[in-house]
């Protein structure tokens, strides 16, 4: 009975062996047959991160903080007004250019005028030229006519010099209205050298004065520091009554709807990764509950220890072999990205599938067009051009002069 009980017990614990032997059989078949399938097609990473566009506000001018309109984690709208400067010292500056380029234009319709006073005084002493000529000739005439007749009596001695001694009056009177002539159009000409080719508006002591009423009418504008996209705040370090300096960093702007991932794969998986390819993503803050789809958009041109603050020198001491990674970056899909809202600097898991190998390893074309950029600013140019205009006009008088 015993010998039955010990026989049945290796049967029993033979068949469970064979049972588990077969279970993991047919599971290494299964895992080698979706290896086979797709399995070998896919390659995988945890050194992923959410990156995104982080803008710094920073002011163009120095000057001191009056009024702060956003705050930490508040969503703002591209040209919203985020930090306001005191507008005190931009205003007097602006005040000075405008009277600048005012007086500038009346100084530049002088010059005008004075050109054509004397181009009046050319030909006014043509004028008496022309006349001191026909003096000489007169002159010249009588003379000529009286000459003959000094011999037999008919004219006098006395009568002939004295003709004789106007006609050297007459031709000193000439030479005088010449010698006027040539100093007035000399005046004429240096006086041209100021008008010559342009106009009052276009004077280049007219465009210099309206250049600087230009920058300070813009320095008056940059008082307000407006977002140039839209995002939300994050790190705000200014304070009310902070004098702040050109180029200081105020707070930071991070458009979340713009956001990729840069998935660090092994420089041993390169080789398999291609633009185009499809990639799914699982974000630690939800875990497997959401699964974002994306594509690969392009892989790095180095690896991260290349572009490192320190880079790792081999070629010195005991060298140790270390795996390299390349960041390739992966576009996300913007519906999924609105449904489910990621932050800068969350960890990723990556999977990528690599069963297409019809992309490029590196891109090749020229991207068109930029790749971020902003409109908020382009009407003060604008505005600053119109303002400059209409102080030109209010000193140019009824009209135009023209050289």
């Amino acid at each position: 009975m015993s010998q039955l009980s010990a026989n049945e017990k290796a049967n029993a614990r033979r068949r469970g062996l064979q049972a588990i032997a077969a279970t993991i059989g047919v599971a290494a078949l299964v895992w080698g047959g979706w290896h086979w399938v797709s399995g070998r097609h896919h390659v995988s990473t945890d050194n992923a991160y959410v990156m995104g566009h982080v803008l710094q506000i920073t002011p163009q001018i120095t000057g001191t903080v009056v009024a702060i309109q956003a705050d930490e984690t508040d969503f703002v709208r591209a040209g919203q007004l985020l930090v306001k400067l005191d507008a005190s010292d931009a205003r007097v500056a602006l005040e000075q250019a405008q009277a600048q380029l005012a007086q500038t234009v009346r100084e530049a319709r002088a010059l005008f005028a004075n050109t054509g006073a004397l181009a009046a005084q050319v030909k006014l002493r043509e004028a008496d030229v022309q006349r001191a000529q026909t003096d000489v000739q007169r002159t010249q005439d009588d003379v000529n006519r009286r000459a003959p007749l000094v011999p037999s009596g008919a004219v006098s001695q006395e009568e002939f010099q004295h003709i004789s001694a106007q006609l050297s009056a007459a031709k000193s009177g000439l030479n005088v209205a010449q010698a006027a002539l040539d100093a007035a159009k000399e005046q004429f000409n240096a006086g041209q050298t100021q008008t010559e080719g342009t106009r009052i508006e276009s004077h280049p002591n007219v465009a210099r004065a309206a250049a600087k009423m230009r920058e300070a009418y813009l320095g008056l504008q940059r008082v307000s520091l407006l977002a140039p996209i839209d995002g939300h705040i994050a790190k705000r370090s200014v304070q009310v009554g902070q004098r702040v300096q050109a180029g200081a960093p105020l707070m930071t702007l991070v458009a979340l709807n713009q956001l990729w991932v840069d998935a660090n794969f092994k420089e041993s998986q390169l080789n398999e990764l291609h633009i185009g390819q499809s990639a799914e993503l699982e974000a630690d803050v939800y875990g497997h509950k959401v699964t974002f789809h994306g594509k690969v958009a392009g892989l790095g041109a180095g690896t991260g220890s290349a572009f490192s603050l320190l880079p790792a020198q081999n070629a010195t001491g005991n060298w140790i072999k270390v795996v390299q990674r390349v960041p390739v970056r992966i576009v996300l899909d913007p519906q999924e990205l609105a449904q489910h809202p990621l932050r800068v600097g969350l960890s990723m898991d990556v999977t990528v599938d690599t069963a297409d190998q019809s992309g490029k390893n590196l891109a090749d074309t020229r991207r068109e067009g930029a790749v971020s950029s902003t409109a908020i600013y382009d009407t003060l140019q604008a505005a600053a051009d119109a303002e400059v205009q209409r102080t030109i006009a209010a000193n140019l008088g009824t009209h135009s002069a023209k050289p």
